[in-house]
């Protein structure tokens, strides 16, 4: 694969590349850049972790990136995820790996973060970052972890979490940080640090967070300075909500009735989860979607691409019910290998459904 057609395939699905300039240079003078994602081990595994982020990182790997599946343990329990207990964090992140391989992600190394934590040069990288940057600059990356800026009562412990989400990168050598938007500013910070140490500065690929089946979300909760950016984070699909997301081993059923019940007003392209799922979730994973319908309501027809199927949605030549039964079956098809795994291993995911999931 030539540049050009790695650089598209990277860009395929995201948002923003800080910068494109950055990422053509390292493809040009490095075989086997290093590239990761970092996971709070915090729950189910829904669509949005599953095929929004398993997608990129099978595209990743196909143009020739080492790429890391980074298991956050220490992050996770700083932000009290699941109990803050670190065995039930800990099982989760094995989980996580299983729904990876059950979903073809392959070739990719996993580490978790209390490997990093062991080392303590690791440490003296987040000393020196958080040297480089003020508390005001840490505070406001404080919406990666998923709190509200206005907050005035937290732990002193999350102060650290943005410093080691910046230390992790350097600290794995990365060239490349993958995350949704609402993690920017942690990329940003390490960015920013690299510049006033004289560290390579990674290049951070971004994709948008794939939204709930409630759809836009309103709410005074503040996330990010950005209004268009904080209705993408508070609307996001969220494991806590489990009536408004699809878990990737969802029974078929299951599926279809989250999809029926799901927000689809007519007509209407923008903040519309399902079309979100579909151009997210669905086309990056399978060539095409089939709505099937009686003659008389126009009969079957197959759509090779999103921009097809918006356009004709658009233009009311799909009914809601139609388009969300398609995009129902398409999941069915593409999640059938994780739900014959969980048939046949169905321990970890009995044992996570039994812990109490919390934000």
């Amino acid at each position: 694969m030539d540049i050009e057609g790695k650089m598209k395939l990277i860009a395929h699905n995201t948002e923003e590349i800080v910068t494109r300039d950055e990422l053509r240079s390292l493809l040009e003078t490095k075989t086997k850049p290093r590239a990761y994602w970092g996971f709070e081990s915090s729950g189910l595994m829904h669509l949005g972790l599953g095929l929004v982020c398993g997608s990129k990182i099978r595209e990743m790997t196909q143009v020739g990136f080492h790429f890391i599946i980074f298991l956050a343990d220490w992050h996770s329990w700083i932000n009290n995820k699941l109990g803050g207990k670190i065995e039930n964090i800990r099982l989760c992140g094995e989980y996580f790996r299983e729904c990876f391989t059950a979903l073809g992600i392959r070739n990719v190394e996993y580490r978790w973060a209390a490997e990093l934590a062991r080392d303590i040069d690791y440490w003296e990288k987040i000393v020196k970052i958080g040297k480089s940057a003020s508390v005001q600059r840490v505070w406001r990356a404080l919406p990666i972890m998923g709190r509200d800026t206005t907050l005035s009562d937290v732990e002193t412990a999350w102060l650290l979490y943005p410093l080691m989400q910046a230390a992790d990168i350097f600290q794995m050598q990365l060239d490349v940080a993958c995350a949704g938007m609402d993690q920017r500013k942690a990329h940003m910070l390490a960015r920013d640090a690299a510049e006033k140490l004289d560290w390579q500065k990674p290049i951070s690929i971004h994709t948008p967070l794939l939204m709930g089946l409630r759809g836009p979300k309103k709410g005074d909760k503040q996330l990010d300075e950005n209004s268009k950016l904080n209705l993408q984070i508070v609307s996001k699909m969220a494991k806590s909500v489990p009536s408004t997301c699809i878990f990737v081993h969802d029974s078929i059923e299951s599926i279809k009735i989250k999809l029926k019940e799901a927000y689809c007003p007519p007509k209407e392209v923008i903040n519309n989860p399902v079309l979100e799922v579909a151009r997210l979730a669905v086309f990056t994973n399978t060539n095409e979607i089939t709505i099937t319908r009686p003659p008389k309501y126009g009969g079957i027809e197959t759509y090779t691409n999103y921009n097809e199927l918006e356009k004709a949605y658009r233009e009311e030549k799909i009914h809601p019910l139609d388009l969300k039964n398609a995009v129902a079956e398409a999941l069915i098809q593409i999640l059938e290998p994780v739900r014959t795994h969980f048939q046949k291993h169905p321990e970890k995911v009995e044992e996570m459904k039994k812990i109490e999931i919390t934000r």
